[in-house]
């Protein structure tokens, strides 16, 4: 009997028997460090089934992670690696799974896109050579990064992801952005400890020295532009009617409220020129068929409830943006650089170093490289998308993102003219928006917002894919 019994024990005893060794692995590693590397396989392998179960499930599990989840306490990075990115490994791994989905036409979206991505990874030679092989390799990291954007693209617009749901992606990740806008403003109320790696950005206030709205992304400009994009989203529901918006009417004032409010407290005025010029081209476009009387209205009423929600939670805070907001009208109007916060000083030092150096212009010193080489005799934030590709790629790059922008815009346009009005609402939206951006990279890196850039190319997809 016994005999009978042993091979079917043998055969049932590792499985708990490496269970019990692995918890018990967990419970006696020395720091939290390590008790979080040994419970990682414990989420990642059913999240990896169950993203695997369908082709486009790891696009939105991808934006889940990006935006609700801090990064992992472990020194590799700037701020330490996420898990978004094994969502974007599953993500590689499933277009092979599904290869005979691909499609790719020629076009100039494309094109650009790819051209782009070429220039970016080439000027990884020069950032070898012009600051050695560490810098190279952080150049190569931000290449891959700009690269999940890249891909997403590709993956919704020509892959295996071109049948997934428009208006059910969108909602669920605008409800994804809501609640990290939420968490934006609790974090800001409650000022709770940042990660390490986070950008060291401060309000001075009469109560006290207060850090930035940035939520769980890097920086607060991150976060400022995120909540651009999504504002816009409900500015071109509201020129719509209900059946042709993704999300309902109150979940947009819902959203609209945090918004704005996370917009305001990231102290962000490049974001609120973004969203200034992209209402701009949304009202143009909607010129003949929507009264302004009506739009003006429907704006400035969420302006004023924002503004009303800021003004009760945070009446410091409120009083002080104010001040600043008046403030930069008067920079703006007597010239005054301050306007810029210190970018125009940073800006000199490119253009004079590009004088000096003017046939570094032809092949750059390697994409994203200034804030860390000495190359230049000491590193440099560009904060100027511009200028800094012009610098770290060369022409090629200048010109490749010129043109890119450019795809861009024309490729929305003709999707907003779609007789779908799935593809119309993301044209629009993208149209809108992008033309925002265009300005905004003029006091901004974007393009390193490798966090949110993927949302903004897969709605760009969501509107061009045939």
């Amino acid at each position: 009997m016994a005999s009978a019994l042993y091979p079917g024990l043998r055969l049932r005893l590792p499985t708990p028997l490496s269970l019990g060794a692995w918890a018990a692995a967990v419970v006696l590693a020395p720091d939290l460090r390590s008790k979080i590397l040994l419970t990682l396989p414990a989420f990642l392998v059913p999240a990896a089934m169950w993203t695997l179960a369908g082709p486009s499930r790891w696009v939105i599990g991808f934006f889940a992670a990006a935006w609700l989840l801090p990064p992992l306490p472990i020194p590799l990075g700037n701020s330490g690696p996420h898990l978004c990115l094994v969502l974007a490994a599953v993500g590689s791994f499933t277009g092979l799974l599904w290869s005979s989905s691909w499609r790719i036409p020629a076009s100039p979206l494309n094109a650009a896109l790819l051209t782009l991505f070429v220039v970016l990874l080439a000027s990884i030679g020069s950032a070898a050579i012009d600051s050695g092989a560490a810098v190279a390799a952080q150049s190569l990291a931000r290449v891959a990064l700009f690269g999940v954007a890249v891909y997403i693209f590709f993956f919704t617009a020509h892959g295996p992801g071109s049948g997934i749901d428009t208006f059910r992606a969108i909602r669920s990740i605008y409800w994804f952005a809501a609640l990290s806008a939420l968490f934006a403003c609790l974090d800001f109320y409650f000022q709770f400890p940042a990660p390490a790696g986070y950008g060291s950005q401060f309000i001075w206030l009469d109560s006290g020295i207060f850090r930035r709205a940035q939520g769980l992304f890097y920086e607060a400009s991150t976060l400022g532009n995120f909540c651009a994009f999504f504002l816009i989203l409900i500015a071109v529901c509201l020129t719509r009617g209900r059946a042709d918006s993704p999300v309902s009417r109150k979940a947009l004032f819902l959203g609209g409220g945090l918004f704005f409010t996370a917009l305001v407290l990231s102290y962000s005025r490049a974001s609120l020129i973004n969203v200034a010029v992209a209402l701009c081209v949304l009202a143009w476009r909607n010129r003949d068929r929507l009264r302004p009387g009506r739009l003006v209205l429907l704006i400035a009423g969420g302006v004023a409830a924002g503004a009303f929600v800021v003004w009760r939670v945070f009446p410091v805070f409120a009083e002080t943006y104010w001040l600043r907001m008046a403030a930069s009208v008067d920079y703006l109007l007597s010239g005054n650089e301050r306007l810029f916060s210190g970018r125009i000083a940073s800006w000199n030092i490119l253009a004079e170093w590009l004088a000096a150096h003017p046939w570094q212009a032809f092949v750059g010193i390697g994409y994203k490289t200034l804030p860390y080489t000495n190359y230049l005799g000491a590193p440099v934030v560009g904060d100027n998308m511009y200028l800094t590709l012009l610098v770290e790629t060369g022409i090629a790059g200048l010109a490749t993102l010129v043109w890119l922008n450019v795809a861009i815009l024309r490729a929305a346009a003709q999707a907003s003219r779609r007789p779908d009005p799935k593809s119309a609402f993301c044209g629009t939206w993208v149209l809108c928006f992008w033309a925002g951006q265009t300005v905004q990279m003029l006091s901004g890196d974007l393009l390193t917002y490798w966090r949110v850039l993927p949302a903004y190319l897969f709605v760009l997809a969501l509107a061009v894919r045939p």
